[in-house]
């Protein structure tokens, strides 16, 4: 009976119903994801240039921040631009295959930025708690030991529930409740009971996600300790400069993630969750590169080098 429901369903295609309640917002919601998916485009993309072009930036800091640009860039690439289509278009359907392989890269992407700002929250701990040491610490290979171990996790943590997720047989109709596809969503088309799919994910989203954001805010705490300590101004400057916008882009990240998968399911959060996604999905990548380089002076030393002014 499963597999029958699973192979009927492979010929099949899914309706992402997104904003279609709101038929209103719909030009206005592509102007303004269009505008943010350019701005995502090129403010990464500039990023992971003039780190490699920049001997200066060839750091364990810009590394880290090289892997969440690309991170950024794949992230909103494997929904937007299907979400672009569906709102500009009277077409909202995106074929089995395709779901598949969009919930796979979506879930991997956003469990690997979750472990992957926890690595970058250690590389500052360790410039800022243990400099002495910190060439040692951050060894170029052992840097990019820890980037392989984030994108490993991600994709390995990916693959299971996308396993389970599509394993599970579905009911007659297709319309999936969101404008990409995820989990939650999948699981709402499901004919049996679901409670073990919902508790992998519960426990998964805790591992990925809580477990993460207590790593990184002990970090930051122990960071605190060693900057209230420090004598030097200009000391003091660099660090929150650099410091403070990693944990603005941890908030941004952390905060829509908790509210979406970790919180029971009613009525009313299938849509709150929609504007929720659309935050962390659009907006959140747009603003990183904004957040790293705004006020920053190694970024703007290697702008003037590369256009030959210094």
């Amino acid at each position: 009976m499963m597999m029958e429901s699973v192979n009927a369903t492979s010929e099949a295609y899914f309706i992402l119903l997104g904003f279609s309640k709101w038929p209103h917002l719909e030009t206005i919601l592509f102007t303004v994801i269009l505008v943010f998916y350019l701005m995502t485009l090129t403010g990464n993309l500039f990023i992971i240039v003039l780190s490699h072009l920049d001997p200066r930036l060839h750091t364990p800091m810009y590394f880290f921040l090289s892997n969440l640009s690309f991170l950024d860039l794949c992230y909103t690439t494997s929904s937007i631009p299907q979400l672009l289509v569906n709102l500009w278009g009277p077409e909202k359907t995106i074929s089995y295959s395709g779901c598949v392989v969009q919930l796979y890269f979506v879930l991997a992407l956003g469990t690997t930025e979750c472990v992957l700002l926890v690595v970058m929250s250690y590389d500052r701990y360790a410039a800022v708690c243990r400099p002495l040491h910190y060439t040692v610490l951050m060894h170029p290979r052992f840097c990019h030991q820890l980037a392989l171990a984030s994108w490993v996790s991600g994709f390995t943590n990916s693959a299971l529930h996308s396993l389970l997720t599509f394993w599970v047989p579905l009911c007659g109709h297709h319309q999936v409740d969101h404008f990409f596809c995820e989990v939650p969503a999948l699981l709402q088309l499901s004919c049996v009971d679901t409670r073990a799919n919902e508790l992998t994910l519960l426990v998964t989203s805790s591992i990925f996600v809580v477990i993460p954001l207590l790593l990184i805010l002990s970090s930051y705490c122990a960071i605190a300790q060693a900057v209230i300590r420090m004598p030097s101004t200009t000391g003091l400057q660099k660090v929150f400069g650099t410091c403070g916008a990693h944990l603005v882009v941890v908030s941004l990240f952390f905060i829509p993630a908790m509210c979406i998968y970790l919180q029971p399911p009613t009525e009313n959060s299938q849509d709150q969750g929609k504007f929720i996604a659309l935050f962390y999905t659009v907006v959140t990548p747009s603003l990183n590169p904004l957040i790293y380089t705004l006020r920053n002076k190694d970024v703007r030393g290697a702008v003037r080098r590369l256009v030959g002014r210094e």
